[in-house]
């Protein structure tokens, strides 16, 4: 089985996590801090944007790999991979450590958790129906 969907939201989240690394990488070597924040502010926030991306969008993808494989239909892995792209995106815009209910933050979080769960739901079903 050749995978049509899922690749499609790998990739512009491959970039993203790549900007996201870069935005860490070139603040580290400005600063000049090798390992954690060192107290900044702007730094710790960066690294929690990678960090936080890192921690959903590899699970999900995952899910939305086996969904594929599985025969889940195409229309609920466009969601699954709009909604995560589009949270994904959002979410570093409102992941700030003065404002811990920023809405890009909350929309960012509950789309990739909507995500998730629509990949669950349909490895659950393609088992059970």
């Amino acid at each position: 089985m050749t995978l049509q969907i899922t690749p499609i939201y790998a990739v512009p989240l491959a970039v993203l996590m790549l900007i996201l690394w870069v935005n860490v990488t070139k603040t580290r070597a400005t600063k000049g801090i090798s390992i954690g924040d060192a107290g900044d502010i702007a730094l710790h926030e960066k690294i929690r944007r990678h960090g936080n991306f890192i921690e959903w969008v590899p699970i999900v993808l995952l899910m939305m790999l086996m969904a594929e494989l599985r025969g889940v239909g195409g229309m609920w892995l466009h969601i699954a991979g709009i909604l995560l792209v589009v949270s994904r995106a959002l979410h570093p815009l409102g992941l700030k450590a003065d404002a811990p209910k920023h809405p890009l933050r909350i929309v960012g979080n509950t789309g990739s958790f909507f995500a998730l769960v629509i990949c669950v739901a349909g490895i659950v079903y393609s088992y059970l129906g």
